[in-house]
């Protein structure tokens, strides 16, 4: 994730950074460019004073209303992903610390802390890795099943295990398992709530649709728009390109929030912080 400061302006409006959708679609306002020119061309030349091309002004504001609405849905979803994606990673935060700030009150020896430091930190990092269709290399022996399985729901159930070893021997009592249990549950509901936004993709119908629409309404402008620009209309449509495209991107970007591109939620970051907060609190008490 890129970390910026908003009020910064001059940087924003002078910069290219990779990211930067100029640098993505480079290429593509190079052919549009090129089919509007020829567009434009072949109607200058065969219909240069139709009057049916004369009314399609209108036809075209029309749809460039439409194609608003259909850009405010598009990006409202692919935020509320984003958006989904940060709450559920900032619960998971959350729960590390209020299972490790449990742990460090009841009575472990060394190991133990240790152990349960182990398992709180891997089952962040590999639900990062598992969410970008990755495995992790663990610090402990793995089970043969894991290897091949959900990782971070298989840690999970290894730390249930620990926790209910210390309940059998009564060394925890009914409340404080019960507090341990709804932490840990937690977290199993946030790994499943991101691995819900992961295999969910926005249907395909509907992006091929958008895709399409904009490509059709990008190439056919010069057709309502030559009469008063000539052949400043293919400026004109290329430029439109790049905005309506530009927010398809960006919204195809931020719809999987879990990735390593410039736009997606900072896991990294994120797992470093639980990992010195836990054993900040579990093996330094």
């Amino acid at each position: 994730m890129i970390k910026y400061n908003p009020k910064s302006w001059l940087t924003f409006i002078f910069s290219f950074h990779r990211s930067d959708t100029v640098r993505i679609l480079w290429k593509e306002l190079i052919y549009i460019a090129v089919l509007t020119a020829i567009i434009t061309a072949l109607e200058l030349h065969f219909y240069p004073t139709s009057s049916v091309l004369k009314n399609l002004t209108s036809v075209y504001s029309l749809l460039g209303f439409v194609i608003s609405l259909l850009l405010v849905f598009r990006t409202n979803t692919a935020y509320d992903r984003w958006w989904e994606g940060r709450k559920l990673w900032g619960s998971v935060v959350n729960d590390t610390r209020n299972l490790s700030s449990l742990l460090s009150s009841l009575d472990l020896n060394a190991s133990e802390r240790t152990h349960y430091t182990e398992l709180i930190i891997a089952f962040s990092k590999s639900m990062k890795e598992h969410l970008r269709r990755n495995k992790l290399d663990l610090p402990f022996p793995l089970d043969e099943s894991a290897s091949v399985g959900n990782q971070p729901l298989w840690i999970a159930h290894e730390l249930r295990k620990a926790l209910h070893e210390l309940r059998t021997t009564d060394r925890i009592d009914s409340i404080q398992w019960q507090q341990l249990s709804r932490h840990l549950d937690q977290l199993i509901d946030s790994l499943g709530a991101c691995e819900r936004i992961l295999n969910t993709p926005i249907p395909f119908s509907y992006s091929l649709f958008f895709k399409k629409f904009i490509f059709i309404y990008v190439v056919t402008m010069p057709l309502a728009f030559v009469e008063l620009f000539e052949y400043w209309s293919v400026l004109i449509s290329t430029f439109v390109f790049y905005a309506l495209v530009s927010m398809e991107i960006l919204a195809e970007e931020i719809e999987d929030p879990f990735g390593t591109d410039d736009n997606d939620l900072p896991l990294d970051d994120i797992c470093e912080r639980i990992e010195e907060g836990t054993r900040q609190v579990l093996t330094r008490s």
